[in-house]
């Protein structure tokens, strides 16, 4: 029997997190995908918030947060204290950077870790959120009992993620590249709520929103077709293959089409 959650011959797990924590603190990933870098934006992430629990006097942790705007905008819009950790030191800087710009210091602080093995003590936080990552992380199984540990009992976990059929995926969307834009390793979303509950997560509610995968792919195929035009040379250094990229898109909107690639929310929640 072979381990669902095993890498594939190839990159060792800390050459993976090491090749996702650089691509997404490249400026390029931020031209192609704007402030927010996963389907919905942050219309999505409200949604998701809404269904945590959260206020004033909650503690919340943001697990891969990037370059702060989902942990930013928990903060500012429901006054919670927020944590965000992220695999990259450069993404850190740029959070807190941008937490002081916004005036939300003294609400938003991010560490640099490893979502697999958080740097936070046992049931310290209220909610978690993890928003297009758990599909990157290359033990998700170990990163969802890492989520169990630090919630308080009672506490909810909120994901909005990739959902794939990987076996179905076409071989334009399987290679490192693919695994690195959260495709290659996304898993279907009734495996997600499996990988949960063997944590100890109860998931108690479920949404498709595929329909967010097919705009963002829309604006990054718009974004790039611009780019191409005025920052040809900085897409090629950045290692984006201009030739092949139109193939790509094509193929992930029509997994979308045919219902092998989609996007879902997950709210899951620890036993009190």
């Amino acid at each position: 029997m072979t381990d669902r959650n095993a890498l594939p011959s190839g990159p060792t797990g800390d050459e993976l997190k090491t090749c996702c924590a650089a691509a997404y603190s490249s400026d390029v990933v931020a031209l192609l995908l704007g402030d927010s870098y996963h389907p919905g934006g942050t219309a999505l992430t409200r949604r998701l918030a809404d269904g945590l629990d959260l206020g004033e006097d909650r503690r919340m942790l943001d697990v891969a947060s990037g370059r702060g705007t989902t942990a930013l905008l928990l903060a500012d819009t429901y006054g919670v204290q927020v944590d965000g950790v992220d695999y990259s030191p450069a993404n850190t800087a740029l959070a807190q950077g941008a937490a002081q710009a916004a005036g939300l210091a003294d609400r938003a602080e991010f560490t640099t870790g490893d979502a697999e093995h958080l740097p936070y003590p046992d049931g310290v936080f209220d909610a978690v959120v993890c928003e297009c990552a758990l599909c990157t992380f290359p033990d998700k199984a170990q990163a969802a009992a890492e989520f169990t540990r630090v919630l308080k009992p009672g506490g909810r976990l909120g994901i909005t993620d990739v959902t794939a059929t990987p076996d179905r995926l076409p071989t334009e969307l399987t290679g490192l590249a693919a695994r690195i834009a959260c495709i290659a390793d996304a898993r279907p979303l009734t495996e997600y709520t499996e990988i949960l509950a063997a944590a100890g997560l109860r998931t108690v509610r479920t949404e498709r929103h595929d329909h967010a995968m097919t705009r963002m792919i829309n604006q990054i195929e718009a974004r790039l077709n611009l780019l191409r035009m005025t920052a040809a040379a900085k897409l090629t250094q950045a290692g984006v293959d201009l030739d092949a990229a139109p193939a790509v898109l094509a193929a992930a909107r029509a997994a979308v089409a045919d219902g092998t690639l989609g996007y879902a929310l997950l709210i899951a929640q620890k036993a009190s």
